[in-house]
């Protein structure tokens, strides 16, 4: 359904310090949010997997063995209004502080390398006039729409153009630049929203968006309503989490395309170190100095000796699993997490997308880190 589970725990399960009582507040108030699902007697969860609040926290978290590959279910859309009417011309000034006048919504192309500016154009209730996708939108509601990226990430313009669209909101996550500019050459306006991404700028970015397609309340509302889900999932994993950061599973982002020989250790400021401090595990990077994205080796992932590796499940896939990975680098062995063959994968088109599925993302893998007997 969503995960597959080869591991096990060494040491009786034991339920972390937490009071049953805000527990429950918190099941409560991520169900009137939209973001849990469950009825009956069934545990709340979020996109199919428990949630943080109500599961048991394993005794020993460092000595679990075996890896696990999350498929997060696909929430349906929650747009924040059935039927806005944007206040146009909208005039706003983008990210690289150009002036944009944007008078027509009718034919939106929202692209970014993480899918995360398509769903917000659905979640502010846009989604009918969203023309096209880039190869991370995958969602059920826009599956239908035309693809205008290559070979992964890569940008076409002739596919663009040929869609004729009114407006593209993207960043500068995809490339080559040279097609951006051509549309703008073309005479499409083409707003360029903030490429980072992090659980405290969803808000920033959400707004962004709202005011470039004329939507400026709606923006804000949804950016409010995705910011409280984000801190109410916070709450539900601090539940499980523990208190001090030497008891917290430290953590390295691994990012991998065998086919093409990519591999990337993601450090300070890539998003990765935020998405593993808010999911409560304990961000090597910051310890070890690496910024950004870095050349994987032997030596790094020695020096950083983490308890857990993160991966896309597609990159995990390409490197042949496992038993690739420790065959690439051998040298993880000698790390708790290759000892243990500890390496949680998710879907690759939510791990670092930063939206409006962020709520669900951080609950997963703390649940993965924690109470993957839970899964």
């Amino acid at each position: 359904m969503l995960r597959q589970r080869t591991g096990s725990a060494r040491g009786a399960g034991a339920r972390g310090t937490f009071r049953l009582a805000a527990a429950a507040v918190l099941v409560a108030s991520l169900t009137a949010c939209g973001v849990a699902t469950g009825s009956g007697g069934d545990a709340a969860k979020i996109s199919g997997i428990p949630l943080a609040a109500e599961v048991t926290a394993i005794e020993d978290p460092r000595s679990y063995q075996g890896e696990l590959s999350l498929q997060l279910v696909d929430d349906p859309v929650a747009p924040i209004t059935t039927d806005p009417v944007p206040q146009l011309p909208a005039v706003v000034t983008d990210n690289q502080g150009t002036e944009v006048e944007v008078a027509d919504v009718s034919r939106i192309l929202p692209l970014d390398i993480y899918g995360t500016l398509s769903r917000i154009v659905y979640e502010l209730g846009l989604g009918d006039n969203v023309i096209g996708r880039d190869v991370s939108s995958s969602f059920p509601e826009i599956a239908d729409r035309p693809l205008v990226t290559t070979d992964g990430h890569q940008l076409n313009a002739e596919a663009i153009l040929a869609l004729n669209p009114s407006v593209i909101i993207t960043d500068t996550s995809l490339g080559p630049w040279d097609v951006v500019l051509q549309l703008r050459d073309a005479g499409v306006p083409v707003v360029v929203v903030d490429s980072h991404r992090s659980p405290e700028n969803v808000e920033a970015l959400t707004e962004a968006v709202g005011a470039a397609l004329g939507l400026p309340d709606q923006g804000r509302e949804l950016g409010e309503r995705t910011r409280a889900q984000i801190v109410e999932a916070e709450e539900s994993i601090a539940t499980i989490t523990p208190d001090s950061e030497t008891r917290q599973l430290r953590t390295v982002f691994l990012y991998a395309r065998g086919s093409a020989g990519v591999y990337y250790m993601f450090g300070e400021d890539s998003g990765a170190d935020a998405l593993i401090t808010a999911a409560g595990g304990y961000d090597v990077s910051s310890e070890v100095g690496w910024k950004g994205a870095k050349p994987a080796n032997d030596e790094g992932l020695i020096a950083a000796q983490p308890d857990v590796i993160i991966m896309m499940n597609k990159g995990l896939e390409s490197v042949g699993g496992v038993d690739g990975l420790l065959e690439k680098f051998p040298a993880m062995e000698q790390t708790p997490a290759g000892a243990n063959r500890r390496v949680i994968s998710m879907n690759d088109d939510l791990l670092l997308s930063f939206g409006t599925r962020t709520p669900a993302v951080l609950n997963a893998l703390a649940v993965a880190l924690y109470a993957p007997d839970a899964l």
